[in-house]
């Protein structure tokens, strides 16, 4: 694939864009620890829903949100997808493992936690940098926040997404 056509992909120009948001290192810094720490937790929220009757179990609903994000990706890049997959995957499971530890309340509390403190964080960061949370523009870098954390580690890997 040439270069042109590379930058023509819609994960290309979001990424440029979520970049022109993210240019100060300490804010990027935050970017890497927090947007990951958030979207666990979401993922931790997500799990602690009831789910109806006994043909599903805990956690489906946040499955099913998985489901949904990793189609975005996939569809916006396929090494992407693979490397959101794994992340998610291993998110799903630490939040198996401390809700069979800590029970659905205890999961709660932390998912809570960590979703307040890791918003605190980014906010902090985006004040440091001096521009908006580019989600406040489009709802859709809710979403492209973990790629381009991803996308930063392919870089650094030297591989290509």
């Amino acid at each position: 694939m040439d270069i042109a056509s590379q930058t023509d992909r819609p994960i290309d120009r979001w990424f440029a864009s979520y970049s022109g948001d993210h240019r100060n290192a300490r804010n990027q810094a935050i970017h890497v620890v927090a947007v990951p720490a958030i979207l666990w937790s979401v993922i931790a929220l997500l799990w602690c829903i009831p789910s109806p009757g006994t043909a599903l179990r805990q956690g489906v609903w946040a499955a099913l949100a998985m489901f949904a994000a990793w189609l975005f990706y996939q569809r916006a890049s396929r090494p992407l997808g693979v490397g959101m997959a794994v992340q998610l995957v291993a998110m799903a499971t630490l939040c198996w493992w401390l809700h069979a530890a800590l029970g659905t309340r205890g999961l709660l509390a932390l998912a809570v936690g960590v979703f307040v403190v890791a918003w605190i964080a980014q906010f902090i960061g985006h004040r440091i940098e001096g521009r908006k949370p580019s989600f406040f523009t489009d709802l859709v870098y809710l979403l492209i926040g973990p790629a381009w954390v991803l996308s930063k580690l392919y870089r650094r890997l030297g591989w290509r997404w």
